[in-house]
């Protein structure tokens, strides 16, 4: 029997999707399959001085949102995909916990409170995601491959038949695909495959690390033709990766609402949920609010994806990106959208960006940000320090837009800009751009008297 004072209250998520509780000597718990509200006792496999960290083993009290996953390979015991964290909880539930996530941080980290809460950006919660990395071993002991994500906190590939977060073309196949695997000779020697798929092209980029026999080859030119897929090779870095066959239909992807087509290759960035993404685009180039007369800079500009919108509306954008690939990508779909005279484009290093180089670079009007996962500190910092020392024929923006797919960056950024830069976090809100997992997309609107 458990006795009574083994039972935990769990108060909340964490942001990796595990309940917290508190033990009567105040020690923090967190706590893998647990929910918010629950009553359950704990499993524990790591202790330190202020918190433990463990797994659900029985619930006393079940919370009124648990549900039961759709996948059969999410779970807390050995073996489960990892892929997932919160299939466990409803997918409503699921937002308003990352809400309060994105809310906390803002609050505690940067002591910033928005001040309007926008409605979550929210789409289907299954089969959105169009970009993925899936490992591949060939198991000798089991005689058989593995196509999938890896298990839960383990370096081993999840024994997947199917992932209802992928499209039901590709979870469908993913059986076919390890037997492909299986009967190349090659099979030991292809450690990944990536996904990328467009609004009507699946690509699957296949990671060698020796050149490919000819038998290989033509395998993957018969799945090709029996999935309608599109094979490309990776025998290097990303930059490596062409198509098998030399004339391949062109991935590519649409914003509707700007009349605009987004080319890209496998291995550019874009994001997982095009669905979601076409909402944030607009919801983004909405909130600049932008004039017909106005210069836009969007940093983190990657191959366009909110440049090329801004610009059907600005009279002029500039995209700053690191990735010279990108830019060159940024560059060639202006020029196909027939906006290369609304758009310029540059590489820098956006993490190092000082406040001098924020000042070459010119006034303008309204900025979007869009950083990886380290965020847009120096942006940030620049500014800060130019509020004070910016040279007379310069301004700061007078609104930005902050794309965030990190609240911890994004709480340290907007103390900057609302402590040091002057200005006032006029509405911030979520993106449900991964449902199931504990990854939080935001959005954060900043205005400067």
């Amino acid at each position: 029997m458990v006795s009574p004072d083994e039972w935990l209250n769990v108060d909340s998520l964490d942001l990796e999707g595990q309940g917290v509780a508190r033990r009567a000597d105040g020690k923090v718990v967190f706590i893998e399959g647990a929910l918010p509200g629950e009553v359950v006792t704990v499993n524990v496999h790591r202790r330190k001085n202020q918190w433990e960290r463990g797994v659900v083993t029985s619930i006393r009290r079940e919370s009124s949102q648990r549900v039961r996953p759709a996948c059969p390979h999410f779970g807390l015991h050995a073996g489960a995909c990892g892929g997932c964290k919160m299939q466990h909880l409803h997918p409503l539930a699921q937002i308003a916990a990352k809400q309060r996530v994105l809310e906390d941080n803002l609050l505690h980290l940067a002591k910033v409170v928005p001040e309007r809460m926008l409605r979550p950006l929210q789409g289907p919660a299954w089969g959105y995601r169009h970009r993925a990395r899936l490992s591949v071993r060939y198991v000798a002991k089991k005689g058989a491959v593995l196509v999938g994500f890896h298990e839960r906190k383990s370096r081993y590939v999840a024994d997947m038949t199917q992932c209802p977060v992928l499209p039901q073309k590709v979870s469908a196949m993913l059986p076919a695909l390890r037997e492909l695997i299986m009967n190349m000779r090659s099979r030991e020697r292809l450690p990944q495959i990536e996904l990328a798929m467009g609004d009507s092209v699946c690509a699957l980029v296949l990671r060698h690390l020796d050149p490919l026999p000819a038998e290989d080859l033509a395998r993957l030119r018969g799945f090709a033709a029996a999935y309608d897929v599109q094979w490309w090779l990776q025998a290097a870095g990303p930059d490596s990766a062409t198509p098998l066959e030399a004339v391949a239909p062109t991935l590519q992807y649409a914003l509707p609402a700007f009349a605009l087509v987004m080319p890209f290759r496998p291995t550019d960035f874009t994001q997982v949920n095009l669905g979601i993404n076409r909402l944030l685009v607009q919801q983004a180039v909405r909130w600049l609010g932008v004039q017909p007369g106005d210069r836009v800079i969007d940093w983190f500009c990657g191959l366009g994806n909110f440049t090329l919108p801004i610009a059907t509306q600005a009279a002029h954008v500039l995209g700053v990106e690191g990735s010279e690939s990108l830019i060159h990508r940024a560059r060639e779909n202006s020029s196909a959208a027939g906006l290369a005279s609304r758009c310029a484009f540059e590489v820098r290093n956006l993490f190092e960006l000082t406040a001098d180089a924020l000042c070459s670079l010119g006034t303008a009007q309204c900025w979007l940000i869009d950083p990886p996962r380290e965020g847009a500190f120096a942006l940030a910092k620049g500014l800060a320090d130019l509020s004070a020392t910016a040279p007379a024929n310069w301004r700061a923006p007078s609104r930005i837009v902050y794309v965030s797919c990190n609240p911890g960056t994004l709480a340290r950024d907007a103390g900057l800009l609302v402590h040091q830069a002057g200005y006032r976090c006029i509405a911030a809100g979520v993106v449900d751009m991964f449902p199931h997992t504990a990854h939080v997309e935001s959005i954060a609107v900043f205005d400067r008297p």
